[in-house]
């Protein structure tokens, strides 16, 4: 009874392909301890949680107290689009608002390794005359509408996800935000004309916050409403219907005052933040969606795009760390849309620039450099190369040298060979050196070491992924390609209904 209570929806195929191996891979070792810690069963509730701005995905869990806690949270590996909900089909946008995920969403056999559904267009959406389909979380690192993790990520996402089907729930809640709801963030992004919906989505954001239950969800006059409730004198339940008039409810009081206390401390602090003139944020300036900066690090020009990274930590800092799965070779960072660059050129896409502005500016004024016998004889004999690091120089030109660091705006011949030479002594600012079109020396290709680990991993790609609880190193490698089906399996469990 409780599996056929589990499938109504799915249909005989789906049955079937839940004997996917993929799809009954274990739930990791690590995640099972977390449980225990925290309360939790195996097969209990899940929810998730979806932030574009911190390219995060949340899973959280009901304890046995009844309230849900945080389970883990994984990085995103790419979404597209914009800040802001899906509008039509074909516009790239990663959908936001609340969605239900039932088992008939689940798809062990996905073409990215696997995937589920979000359930976009809700009744809200087709209210509003939204229009798409097919909007996925999965693997692979690829989006183009999507919530995109990685292989070994969504493996273990989907091990949660089957694990609660498996206790009861019937469809577990997934909330796409743009960002998370706080104070700052909705300071930050006062001017976007989105506001007004998000206002509303932070409505269930704040139920959830106060009560750490999953909100119930119903729809009407083209709007959310949440935690709706029968009124006192009424024997029956509300009936919604998302373009229809409201029917009679109340909001149960011990909720109501809650959410009203959280959300009169926010606008206290947003009174705050706008007062002392928080900066607003730019708006979209073609950029196509973001990435976690612990993958951002990995890509050769990698970029967080729209995303945010930690305040102090920077992609070169995050280069050495492991990222969270494989990053396939195919990956396809955030880029700017050029038509728009051309307003901003190289501001809103580098998220990881480093030198100032005013050094680009010093080095432009010296393109006679280029040209000239001395300074093709400095080429000539290694002294020219743009890309050249100054943190090995010859020792005899150090020496030579030394005198001629002093020398400004060079006006000769012989001056400008100097200048050219100077580039080699330790500490000389290389912003300087407009020569970026200089034959580049053997040795300058040491910068994209960090990259090497990546094409390894791009390389070789398992057929079963291990998790990333466990470590998606090469020590990990081996226990993916022979997974260990679980005798509790979709395929053992749900026999007697095949």
């Amino acid at each position: 009874m409780t599996a056929s209570v589990l499938l109504a929806g799915c249909d005989t195929d789906q049955v079937s392909l839940a004997a996917n191996a993929k799809a009954n891979q274990p739930v990791p070792p690590k995640l099972l301890a977390a449980m225990v810690e925290k309360d939790m069963d195996l097969q209990s509730p899940i929810l998730v949680r979806l932030f574009k701005q911190e390219a995060e995905l949340e899973v959280w869990k009901q304890a046995r107290n009844g309230q849900f806690a945080l389970l883990k949270t994984y990085p995103i590996c790419r979404w597209s689009g914009d800040l802001g909900p899906k509008v039509r089909e074909g516009d790239r946008q990663a959908p936001e608002g609340f969605y239900s995920i039932n088992p008939s969403q689940m798809n062990p056999q996905s073409a990215y390794y696997l995937s589920f559904n979000t359930g976009y267009p809700n009744a809200f959406d087709k209210a509003l005359g939204r229009t798409g389909s097919q909007l996925m979380v999965h693997g692979d690192c690829s989006s183009r509408g999507c919530y995109a993790m990685t292989d070994e990520q969504i493996a273990e996402i989907y091990s949660l996800g089957r694990e609660s089907f498996f206790g009861g729930q019937k469809a577990f809640q997934l909330q796409a935000y743009p960002f998370k709801m706080t104070p700052v963030n909705m300071a930050k992004h006062r001017n976007n004309p989105n506001m007004p919906f998000w206002k509303m989505i932070k409505e269930g954001y704040d139920h959830f916050e106060v009560t750490r239950k999953e909100p119930k969800v119903d729809f009407c006059e083209r709007k959310y409403v949440f935690d709706a409730a029968r009124p006192p004198d009424s024997k029956r339940d509300p009936v919604f219907d998302a373009s229809a008039k409201c029917p009679a409810y109340v909001i149960p009081e011990e909720i109501a005052s809650a959410v009203r206390e959280k959300d009169a401390r926010d606008q206290v602090e947003y009174a705050k933040l706008v007062s002392r003139g928080t900066p607003v944020a730019r708006m979209n300036t073609g950029i196509d969606g973001g990435m976690n900066k612990i993958f951002a690090a990995k890509i050769p020009e990698g970029s967080t795009g729209l995303s945010e990274g930690a305040e102090g930590t920077t992609l070169q800092m995050l280069a050495m760390a492991k990222a969270p799965g494989t990053i396939p070779g195919h990956v396809n960072p955030p880029k700017p849309n050029l038509d728009a660059a051309t307003t901003s050129p190289q501001e809103e896409p580098v998220v990881a620039v480093s030198a100032p502005a005013a050094n680009t500016r010093v080095a432009a004024t010296a393109p006679t450099e280029k040209s000239g016998f001395f300074s093709s004889l400095g080429r000539k004999m290694g002294m020219g190369a743009a890309e050249t690091t100054a943190t090995t120089p010859p020792p005899q030109a150090t020496a030579s040298v030394a005198p001629a660091t002093t020398t400004t705006t060079p006006t000769t011949a012989a001056s400008r060979l100097k200048a050219a030479v100077t580039r080699f002594v330790p500490g000389h600012d290389k912003s300087k050196d407009a020569a970026k079109d200089a034959p580049k020396p053997a040795v300058a290709a040491k910068p994209v070491e960090p990259t090497k680990p990546d094409t390894r991993l791009a390389a070789t790609r398992p057929a079963l992924k291990p998790s990333v609880s466990d470590g998606a190193g090469e020590a990990t490698q081996i226990m993916g390609a022979a997974p260990v089906v679980q005798s509790n399996s979709f395929d053992s469990r749900f026999g007697a209904v095949k």
